[in-house]
């Protein structure tokens, strides 16, 4: 699993993918803190994480669309298949260098709370809770990311599958609210992504919300890994 890891790693940072990412995030992240922290002259550092998970949902895909689809498009899927490492490996591989890439970009929201402590006491709790959050938050987009690719041998494809699908999941709440059916109301609000992740907006974290992200993996990567399954035996 470590010499997949080491291999997309590299590719990421090989090719402009993370450096895009990066950019994007702190273009945006930027504008954000600039607009909800810096002008009202404030230390809550809230809204600027409401507002990136928008903007991770499109960020997220840019990671994903080529982990698998590009193996198959450039017929190294089977070299993949066929090597001495089991399925599960080669997904968590991909998956963790996917998270790592993710996860160096959260240290962007770190830097915006130093910066506010030269001016004001900011709030560790609510803005260590927030980059939990959004972490969870990304995992749980990554995996699905992970499984979308694995099902087309198109990046672009892949990559709008799984905007739609993280923009459906961020509008699940207002979905819910808008369906009479209470049994159909009660799983949409399940599957939302939205409620869990407001408990980490304000700082607190519970092991329910915690669980709740991890489960999506731990779902997702499980499909991948039999998407894969069956494509060695076919």
């Amino acid at each position: 699993m470590s010499a997949i890891y080491k291999r997309e790693l590299n590719a990421y940072f090989t090719s402009p993918i993370a450096y895009v990412v990066y950019a994007v995030a702190a273009l945006f992240g930027g504008m954000f803190f600039m607009g909800t922290v810096l002008t009202p002259d404030t230390t809550d550092m809230t809204y600027v994480f409401l507002n990136m998970t928008s903007v991770v949902i499109i960020l997220i895909p840019i990671l994903t669309m080529r982990l698998f689809s590009e193996e198959k498009n450039k017929k190294t899927e089977q070299g993949l298949l066929t090597a001495p490492v089991n399925l599960f490996q080669i997904v968590m591989g991909k998956y963790l260098a996917a998270v790592t890439v993710y996860a160096i970009m959260l240290v962007l929201f770190v830097i915006y709370g130093i910066i506010i402590s030269f001016f004001a006491a900011p709030s560790w709790i609510t803005i260590i809770s927030n980059i939990i959050g959004l972490l969870l938050f990304g995992m749980a987009l990554i995996s699905i990311g992970t499984f979308v690719s694995s099902l087309t041998e198109s990046q672009i494809v892949a990559a709008i599958i799984s905007i739609g699908v993280g923009l459906l999941i961020s509008y699940m709440d207002s979905l819910a609210s808008s369906v009479n059916v209470d049994f159909i109301k009660t799983i949409l609000s399940a599957i939302s992504f939205t409620t869990p992740y407001q408990n980490f907006a304000v700082g607190i974290i519970k092991l329910s919300d915690v669980v709740f992200f991890l489960s999506v993996p731990v779902l997702f990567n499980f499909l991948t890994v039999r998407v894969l399954e069956r494509r060695r035996w076919n």
